[in-house]
């Protein structure tokens, strides 16, 4: 049985950790570890299991790194500026890099000398990239604002990036979140709760059609409710869950509250709905599999409103998720990293 730290950061001055004990089944509270403003994003190191990234999602954005200690606590490696307003969320590349998504200004790349990118916005609207998705030469970036996914790639010197097309994708959509799989994309629109599959299109402009659309919204909620969907996950296939699955969460924003709170609908790739897990959270932002061999068997999902958080473990080849930890009394949170205890 394996123990794991879960860290968890939102719109506050700290990150709080937890730990799940995967042979207990508990989930408790540990630490509440001083940051600066609003570390709204974590993202592990990509190779390194003992450093994770976070960004500082205020007016002068910054993206700051931090080392685990072998007790679990956090040191701060260094910080730096995001190069804009409100950065949402950060990735690793494989140059080394990191993609920082400033929802209200553009995307910058540490350690680049490129300036940063912005992206035109639409006629009357504004532009919110608000992920970003390494794919072969190219960083893929869905835009919530924009309703297009750009395609950035490198401009000659190494690391350096430049916008160089985009995929259109339908206008009021809001696409938020992206998965890619073998040459398909998977897209999760926000404003319209759409899950879309296409195949990604000829470099750089090229279109393809949808070969699936879902909406991912039970179908038995209040009438008079509002959602936005927020998180899509698209773990790699292992041996206890050998076909791929995506997961996407949605997040109840107005109306009448379902009672069962915010629900994750698992779908094949072909969009199948296969399952609407409801979860007794209120909007799901943090969701996330746990890190190492271990810990892809289990998803967490955080309330950044109420119900605090969940762990789930995939059963069914990941055909299900069956509830194994909660703790409601969890602070409200918008992301997480959980990582076996000692490293993975």
């Amino acid at each position: 049985m394996v123990k794991f730290s879960i860290y968890t950061g939102g719109y506050t001055a700290f990150i709080v950790s937890y730990l799940f004990d995967t042979k207990t089944s508990s989930l408790t509270y540990v630490d509440t570890i001083p940051t600066t403003s609003n570390p709204s994003w974590l993202t592990p190191h990509l190779t390194n299991p003992n450093i994770f990234y976070a960004v500082n999602e205020v007016d002068v954005g910054a993206l700051q790194s931090y080392a685990i200690s072998p007790a679990g606590g956090l040191t701060l490696l260094d910080s730096v500026a995001s190069g804009g307003n409100g950065p949402a969320f950060c990735v690793p590349l494989s140059t080394g890099q990191v993609a920082i998504m400033n929802l209200k200004a553009g995307t910058k790349f540490d350690n680049s000398t490129s300036v940063l990118l912005t992206f035109p916005p639409p006629a009357g609207g504004v532009s919110h990239p608000h992920m970003a998705v390494e794919h072969g030469k190219e960083v893929l970036v869905p835009d919530l604002g924009g309703d297009k996914v750009w395609r950035i790639g490198q401009t000659g010197a190494p690391g350096e990036f430049g916008i160089h097309g985009f995929i259109q994708q339908p206008l009021g959509s809001g696409p938020r979140h992206m998965r890619i799989l073998d040459n398909f994309m998977y897209v999760l629109h926000e404003t319209a709760n759409l899950l879309t599959k296409q195949a990604i299109p000829s470099y750089p402009n090229g279109t393809s059609p949808f070969l699936a659309s879902v909406n991912i919204v039970p179908t038995d909620v209040p009438s008079n409710s509002t959602y936005a969907a927020a998180e899509l996950l698209l773990p790699a296939p292992s041996l206890s869950c050998p076909h791929s699955y995506l997961y996407a969460s949605n997040r109840q924003i107005a109306g009448t509250l379902d009672p069962r709170g915010d629900s994750i609908a698992i779908y094949d790739t072909d969009l199948n709905l296969v399952k609407q897990v409801f979860t007794g959270l209120g909007q799901i932002r943090g969701m996330e599999f746990g890190l190492g061999p271990v810990g892809e068997e289990y998803l967490v999902a955080l309330g950044a409103v109420s119900g605090g958080m969940v762990v789930y473990k995939r059963t069914a080849g990941g055909a299900d998720l069956v509830e194994v930890a909660r703790n409601s009394s969890a602070i409200a949170r918008t992301t997480l990293i959980m990582r076996p205890v000692g490293g993975y």
